[in-house]
């Protein structure tokens, strides 16, 4: 119900009281409560806490003035009132009389009872209630429950209730957030004159256009000769060229112009009775009377009147009716070129030399902003705009097609597309692309971002069982650019890679035992396709659990039988005699598919050990299942070094990480590098990985001081919360939002990978509480990625620790697994430790555990 504001602030942080209705306040200056609702809380009772109050609700006030304030108690003490943010929730009881009342309710009357809705919470009202429309329905339905004010001292809100508001958020401190152009068609910069700090939205601008600086255009179609000042303001407003209009209307006049500082909007009217273009200065209070000095595109009145020679009585019928801009019979009901040529004499920017313009404008049939704001055909405006933003999503759509790299998101685009009734014929030409689209930039565009596309105009045609289809091999081109990025596959050894006696082998074996890694910031930016695209960074460690390397695999050739046995630490066995029936894809189901994914990548299945030997393979990993420590990747790392052990073969961590990349792919777990990196690499390092072929990694290890090691293994805690939650199932989401060229994710992503080379230089300067100020933000992200990477039981857990911790974050994808709360100093930290051992409300466990560190 928040209407002309958007507030900004962590709805985390409600603390909302359980069988209420509570309302959302934050402390203002008198002369913006003045201007708004205002809610008086009661002094008595309630919460007061260093980032909220919680109270119950005494009154509601409506724009009132100082001495009412002063008369209602609503001053706090220090000087300023609660504003009314609009934000009202209602859970338990008040939630079920809401639902109760509305279920005995028609649409009608639900509409009605909405506007009065907080009154009947606040008993005070009670007697103001029962005199409006269903006022006395609404107390015997709801007045039994009580309203509370609940007060955030973090919460801030952008206030859009005038155009020149707009215009100041848009270029105030929020600029930079703001996107200047988007769903827009423009022409070719040498055609047009369109000032860079101009905003452009949902909009079709054609050759011989001018927008000055800092204005917004928002939902039109401009063609031909057409000039827009500098900060104004165009809203829906379609303006054809001049060519055809009669001389006598354009009275010489070669192009429109709206003047600096201005607004102009076209709106249609109910029962089909036109439309009107509607203008005014941007600065215009349409309330303040002539009296009161009122002005019109930024004159006075009677500067207005005396200008264009025109006389009170043109504009207000009544000599007893309030003189001013919302009463002023202004806007005529005309073709579009007269109401064009009246909007610019009445603005001021064209003149009337004979007085023609002006006999036109009186003989016209004109309304007003008051009459207007009645007759305006709501319904026909939306219809029109979402036609018109479908129209622009199409054409963008066909130059995506036609002339890019299927660079924009299409499924976005596809979703404006649906509001028209010519869907399926766009989505068929479209596809018409495939597959010639491909083979003309073959090396250029990634075969996985074209099936992609191809998948979504599927989706949106209506052909699911072939999008299905589509979809499978998108996965199965990701795996593939993977292993041509990496150049891995199957290999066969050298025969120098072989010792024999006699054509007898010598017994090998390799045990391989590797810590898991916690990742502080930069996930996601390691994981394919984004890996082998873009430049992606991340910060881990490697670390111990309980004193020991928790991952593992024995690998040992035997002379017992010739095939591949595999063992895993529940005891579950498979023994495979037939090596050709190992391929891929793995079934999900398949326990031992990260066994077999390693032995086809390292090539080791055409091996000539395996002609006179077979394979016993044994893995553990001592760490909780879904703990998001990288468990899967490490322990395919374990395994694919042991096995280029006992193949004599590049063992290297460089060559392992490389491996088991393909490896994660082959599983159809996707997955990055950073988990192996993790555990191959000892102590804590900065990884970055640039794309190419092949893809190159470079691992800078973090060179610690012994204090930096020891204060970090005091003030870390590393906590098992229980909750498990399989990483692929994220996997899928994030890198499906990626293909589609999902921008929010993709500026994620590179905020992440940059607060991992932040991360690096504040652990290099020994500042821990930066990073655990990069961890809160790591988190913000991660959470914008996959919104179910936290629930309610982790959200609480991080509520408890906060004010014990400078940062926290759940490790890798996210979703349950272990949690790092980083203290604000070692006493900090034995306390929380403490208060988790002990807790009956959180069954956690905290781990000890040391970084490895380098031999």
């Amino acid at each position: 119900m928040t209407g002309d504001v958007l507030p900004c602030f962590d709805a985390s942080n409600l603390v909302l009281p359980e069988d209420a209705a509570c309302i959302v306040t934050v402390p203002t200056t008198l002369d913006v409560a003045a201007n708004h609702g205002v809610v008086v809380a009661s002094k008595d009772g309630g919460i007061d806490q260093e980032n909220y109050s919680l109270c119950l609700v005494d009154n509601l006030m409506q724009k009132p003035t100082v001495s009412e304030l002063v008369e209602g108690h609503a001053i706090l003490d220090d000087g300023r009132a609660l504003l009314d943010t609009g934000i009202i929730a209602a859970r338990g009881k008040a939630w079920q009389d809401l639902v109760t009342l509305a279920q005995a309710s028609s649409h009608t009357m639900i509409k009605e009872l909405m506007t009065n809705l907080v009154a009947a919470w606040v008993p005070a009202k009670h007697e103001w209630l029962r005199n409006r429309p269903l006022g006395k329905e609404l107390i015997a339905a709801l007045g039994k429950q009580r309203i509370f004010s609940f007060c955030s001292y973090d919460f801030s809100f952008l206030h859009f209730g005038t155009s020149a508001e707009v215009l100041d958020h848009l270029a105030g401190s929020y600029s930079g957030l703001v996107g200047r152009r988007h769903m827009c068609s423009l022409p070719e910069t040498t055609a047009c004159d369109i000032a860079a700090t101009a905003i452009i939205l949902s909009t079709k601008i054609s050759s011989g256009v001018s927008v000055g600086e800092d204005s917004l255009v928002y939902d039109s179609v401009l063609r031909g000769r057409i000039r827009i000042g500098s900060q104004s303001i165009v809203v829906g407003v379609n303006i054809s060229e001049f060519h055809g209009y009669s001389p006598q209307i354009i009275n010489g006049s070669t192009c429109f112009t709206l003047p600096d500082r201005h607004c102009l909007w076209e709106v249609p009217l109910v029962n089909s009775a036109g439309r009107v273009l509607v203008y005014c200065g941007l600065h215009d209070n349409p309330k303040v009377s002539v009296k009161r000095d009122g002005t019109f595109c930024g004159k006075p009145w009677i500067n207005v009147l005396e200008d264009l020679r025109i006389q009170d009585i043109d504009l207000w019928n009544s000599t007893s009716q309030d003189k001013c801009l919302w009463t002023a019979k202004l806007f005529p009901v005309m073709s579009p070129p007269e109401m064009l040529n009246v909007g610019m004499w009445l603005m001021g920017s064209a003149c009337d030399p004979d007085g023609k313009i002006a006999t036109l404008w009186r003989k016209s049939q004109r309304v007003s902003l008051e009459e207007l704001h009645r007759a305006i055909d709501y319904s026909q405006l939306c219809t029109d705009a979402s036609k018109h933003q479908s129209d622009l999503a199409a054409d963008i759509a066909k130059s995506c097609m036609n002339y890019g790299l299927l660079g924009r998101n299409l499924f976005q685009l596809c979703e404006e597309v649906l509001q028209k009734d010519t869907c399926l014929t766009l989505c068929e030409e479209l596809l018409s692309f495939f597959p010639c689209h491909g083979d003309q930039y073959s090396g250029v565009l990634p075969q996985s971002r074209e099936y992609q596309v191809k998948m979504d105009l599927l989706r949106t045609s209506g052909d699911l069982s072939t999008a299905c289809i589509v979809e499978e091999k998108v996965w199965a081109s990701i795996a593939s650019e993977t292993a041509a990025a990496i150049k891995y596959g199957s290999k066969e050894p050298s025969s120098g890679s072989m010792s024999s006696t006699h054509g007898k082998l010598h017994p090998r074996k390799a045990f391989v035992e590797l810590p898991v890694r916690v990742d502080f910031v930069g996930g996601w930016s390691d994981t394919p396709p984004w890996s082998l695209e873009r430049p992606g960074c991340v910060l881990n460690m490697a670390i111990s659990l309980e004193g020991s390397l928790p991952v593992g695999a024995m690998i040992e050739t035997t002379e017992d039988h010739l095939g591949v046995s595999i063992e895993d630490d529940a005891g579950r066995n498979v023994y495979i005699d037939d090596l050709a029936s190992i391929s891929s894809p793995f079934e999900e189901s398949d326990l031992f598919r990260l066994v077999k994914s390693a032995l086809i990548v390292t090539g080791i299945l055409g091996h000539k050990i395996l002609s006179k030997s077979g394979l016993n393979i044994r893995t553990w990993a001592n760490v909780p299942r879904g703990s998001g420590l990288g468990t899967s990747s490490i322990l395919a790392a374990a395994v694919v070094k042991g096995l280029f052990q006992v193949m004599e073969d590049d063992g290297s961590d460089d060559n392992v990480a490389r491996a088991v990349l393909v490896v994660e792919q082959i599983m159809g777990t996707g997955g990055g590098w950073q988990d192996q990196i993790g555990g191959l690499y000892p102590g804590i390092k900065c990884t970055q990985s640039f794309p190419g072929q092949p893809l190159r990694l470079q691992v800078v290890p973090l060179l610690a001081s012994p204090q930096l090691i020891e204060e970090l293994e005091q003030r870390l805690l590393v906590v098992f919360t229980g909750q498990v939650r399989l990483a692929h199932q994220v996997l899928q989401k994030v890198v499906t939002r990626y293909i589609r060229r999902d921008n929010i994710l993709i500026s994620s992503i590179k905020r992440l990978a940059e607060l991992a080379k932040i991360g690096r230089e504040a652990l290099m300067n020994g500042d821990i509480d930066e990073l655990g100020s990069i961890m809160l933000e790591a988190w913000r992200l991660h959470q914008e990625l996959d919104p179910f990477c936290s629930n309610k039981f982790v959200d609480e857990l991080f509520a408890s620790a906060d004010p014990y911790c400078s940062g926290y974050k759940l490790v890798g994808a996210g979703g349950g697994g272990f949690a790092l709360l980083l203290a604000k100093n070692p006493s900090c930290a034995k306390k929380l430790r403490q208060s988790l051992d002990e807790s009956s409300t959180f069954d956690v466990k905290v781990y000890d555990w040391n970084i490895v560190m380098p031999r």
